[in-house]
Parts: C-alpha cells; sequence; structure tokens
C-alpha cells in the first residue's frame, strides 16, 4: 500500500504542478488616486511582480470617505477580491478586525527604521495591523512672486495671512486679474473639512476635541477660530470652497487663481510642473492662531495592510514589504513628493538636493498635530468626523453662527462618543 502511494507521488505533483501553473497567483491591491499615487504604485508593483512572477491587479481607490466605504464593503463581505490595501491614518481602528496582524513580518530592528508614532498608530489591540508607506502634513502653499511684487513677507498667523490675502487679491484684480482670490482651503464637509478644521481650531487653542478624559474644546477660542474662518467665504476665498477637496484648490492654485492655498506636500511637484506657476511657489508651516497661538498641521499619511481573507497572504505580505522599502518610498519622494516613513531618507542627498524644503517639513512634522481617532471608541470615528465636519461647514456657509456651531460640537460628539462607548460595552 505504501510503496503504491509512493510510486504515484511523481504522478500527483505533475498534477498540482500543472493546476497552479494554470491557476497563477494573483494579487489585487487598491492605490489611491490623487497626484501622481496611481502611477507610483502601479510603477512600484509592476517591479516586484516582474521579479516575483506574481501578477497583481492594480484597483484605484479614492483616498477619501468613499475610499473607506469601499473597503468596509468588501471586508465585511469577507471577501477575497482585495489583498493588499491603502488605509489612512485613522482607518486602522476601524478595520483591524479585517486585518492580518503584520508584528512578526518586520524584525524590532526594521519597525525601528519608521517613525515611531506611525508604526504606533497603526497598532491596535497589541497587534500591528499595517506598516507605514507615506506620511503627510498640512502645509501653506504661496505665490512667492506675488508677495515679493507686494513686499510682503510670508505670514505667520491665521490674521496676518488675511490681510496680506485680502491686499493682494485686490490689487491683482485691479491690475485685471478678475479671478484671483487670496485663499483656497478644503471646505468639503468630509474628511478634507475635518482636517483643515482641526488645524485652525488648535492653532487658536480652542482644544483638541477629544482626550483621555472626553471632549476637550475651548469654547472662547474655537469660537474665534471659526469667526475668522467664516469670515474668508466670499471675501478672500470662493463660495466653491464649500464644496472643494485638495484635488480643488490644487486646480485653482496651479492656474493661477489663488495667492495662498492650504494643502499635502504631494502637490509640490504637480504646481511645480508645466502650470502657469511654475517656479513662483513657496511652501511653509501652516499659520499659528496668534501672537500666542501654534502652527498646528494636521498628521497625515496613508499604510499598506494585508487583508485577513486573502487567498495569498504570505505573498500579499512580500508585496506590501517591498512597497514600504526604502527604495521605493524614495522613488516616490523624488518622483512626487510623498514624505517618507522612513526617518533616515530625510537625510538622502538626493533627495535633499530634489526637496530642500523637506528639511521645513520634517521641523513640522515634529509639531504637527494628530486628529483624535485613536480616542474615539474602535469604529465610530467615521461618525465622530462627518459630524465634526458638517457643524464647520454650517459655520462656514453662514446657516449657523460660530457660537451655535461649537454649542452643537458639545452637544453632538458628546452624543456620538457616549453612544459609541454604550455599542462597544455590549
Amino acid at each position: 500500500m505504501v510503496k503504491s502511494i509512493l510510486r504515484l507521488l511523481p504522478a500527483i505533483a505533475f498534477i498540482v504542478g500543472m493546476a497552479q501553473a494554470n491557476n497563477p497567483v494573483t494579487l489585487r491591491i487598491t492605490c489611491g488616486t490623487n497626484g501622481k499615487n496611481y502611477e507610483l504604485c502601479r510603477r512600484a508593483v509592476k517591479d516586484w511582480s516582474d521579479k516575483t512572477g506574481v501578477k497583481v491587479e492594480v484597483i484605484s481607490n479614492p483616498t477619501t470617505t468613499n475610499g473607506l466605504a469601499y473597503l468596509l464593503q468588501i471586508l465585511s463581505a469577507k471577501s477575497s477580491d482585495v489583498d493588499v490595501m491603502m488605509l489612512d491614518t485613522v482607518w486602522p481602528g476601524i478595520l483591524s478586525t479585517h486585518l492580518v496582524d503584520l508584528t512578526k513580518l518586520l524584525t524590532d530592528e526594521e519597525k525601528l527604521e519608521f517613525f515611531a508614532s506611525l508604526i504606533n498608530n497603526n497598532v491596535v489591540n497589541g497587534k500591528l495591523v499595517a506598516i507605514p508607506w507615506y506620511t503627510d502634513i498640512g502645509l501653506l502653499y504661496y505665490r512667492k512672486d506675488l508677495l515679493e511684487k507686494y513686499n510682503k513677507p510670508v505670514p505667520k498667523t491665521w490674521h496676518e495671512l488675511t490681510e496680506t490675502a485680502r491686499f493682494i487679491q485686490n490689487q491683482e484684480r485691479a491690475a485685471g486679474n478678475q479671478k484671483i482670490y487670496g485663499l483656497v482651503v478644503q471646505g468639503k464637509a468630509m474628511e478634507c473639512l475635518t482636517c483643515n478644521a482641526y488645524e485652525w481650531m488648535v492653532s487658536f487653542g480652542g482644544g483638541s476635541l477629544i482626550n483621555e478624559q472626553g471632549l476637550d474644546i475651548n469654547k472662547p477660542n474655537a469660537v474665534k477660530a471659526l469667526k475668522l474662518v467664516s469670515s474668508w467665504v466670499d471675501d478672500i476665498s470662493p463660495r466653491g470652497v464649500l464644496n472643494a477637496n485638495q484635488e480643488d484648490n490644487r486646480g485653482v492654485f496651479q492656474s493661477g487663481n489663488a495667492v495662498f492655498m492650504r494643502n499635502w506636500p504631494y502637490a509640490w511637484s504637480l504646481v511645480n510642473s508645466n502650470s502657469p506657476v511654475q517656479g513662483k511657489v513657496g511652501i511653509a508651516p501652516l499659520p499659528k492662531g496668534g501672537e500666542e497661538g501654534v502652527s498646528a498641521g494636521v498628521i497625515g499619511g496613508w499604510q499598506l495592510a494585508v487583508s485577513k481573507y486573502s487567498k495569498h497572504p504570505e505573498q500579499a505580505k512580500e508585496l506590501l514589504k517591498y512597497l514600504v522599502s526604502a527604495k521605493v518610498q524614495k522613488m516616490r519622494a523624488l518622483e512626487s513628493n510623498y514624505l517618507p516613513s522612513r526617518p533616515a531618507l530625510y537625510k538622502d542627498a538626493d533627495i535633499l538636493k530634489k526637496l530642500p524644503h523637506i528639511t521645513m517639513i520634517l521641523e513640522a512634522l515634529k509639531t504637527g498635530v494628530a486628529r483624535p481617532a485613536k480616542y474615539v471608541e474602535a469604529g465610530h470615528y467615521n461618525r465622530f468626523s462627518l459630524a465634526y465636519a458638517q457643524i464647520v461647514h454650517r459655520a462656514l456657509s453662514g446657516k449657523d453662527k460660530p457660537e451655535d456651531a461649537v454649542a452643537n460640537m458639545e452637544s453632538k460628539l458628546g452624543g456620538i462618543l457616549d453612544r459609541a462607548k454604550k455599542a462597544n460595552r455590549r
């Protein structure tokens, strides 16, 4: 009996090999669509695929709450349609139960090669559920040619920016440029507005929304922030900012129709590439709320994770590890200003030559602020963030007074937190 089985082994191995040849491994990865993200993701994926022989399909996935909804739908159905996925910095806690534990994918020494804060952000219930791919921080873009033309310094406070933006806007319109505005921001009632509003609020000392003790809102200072920001609409900012995201802002600024823009680092290479403002742009930390305020750029970034429902988790993990490598991160930094999640690359000679402002960004990262996702009960941050964005949006659009908006933050956000705690105790 045993001899008969042994004689059959070569034939069995041949059949298995033929089956594998006819059904090769195919992985699917989601890649973001803003800027050159999708293009660079495809390039790095192809490099890995060519070296390993593993076929990889790249799926475009918006880097917005719509992208989160898509992933939640796929993962909740325990579908194997996606193997590797991009996650916003606030998504790991929401999706953690659906993700492979990557703790052993990196050695302790390899983990130290990443920003510790980014690694820690991706540890949920003791498990490393994602690896940092690139980081982000809110920055101020400005037309350095226009500031020089009118002998204006880069503004240090939001009030100074307001005055400078209004002055240059009026001067340029008087000279014939009727399309120009002083400032474009992301005012669409979604996560992009949460980031912008959080920066304004924290920079004025308006609180951090939520901390270990619960809600953290300094009402007088939060009102000050919203009063100033709501005054921008229909003055130095077009009403269109109420429905604008970062790409909409980039389009306006890149066409030469804005003096200042709040955006992420990825926009740098794009506004300086075959555009009317090429070579005319400067970049700086975001302004403070006042002389006693702080510069509060929101730290963002994207991670890579592996679905627990992948049919090929080992190959998926190897693809992920390649994509977060120093080689790929350096390529992305040089090609499109995507900020590495590895501190050592901020001292790389090639990157410093191409992106001399990256030293300033590194300093901004040290003082940047993280959205308070970790203080919201797991799985409920999305609801909390959307409610916050909607409240701020009503103030920006003039539907609510800043005082009423801040009062709504206390009541509505507090109610969401209480319901989230009760739901998680069941």
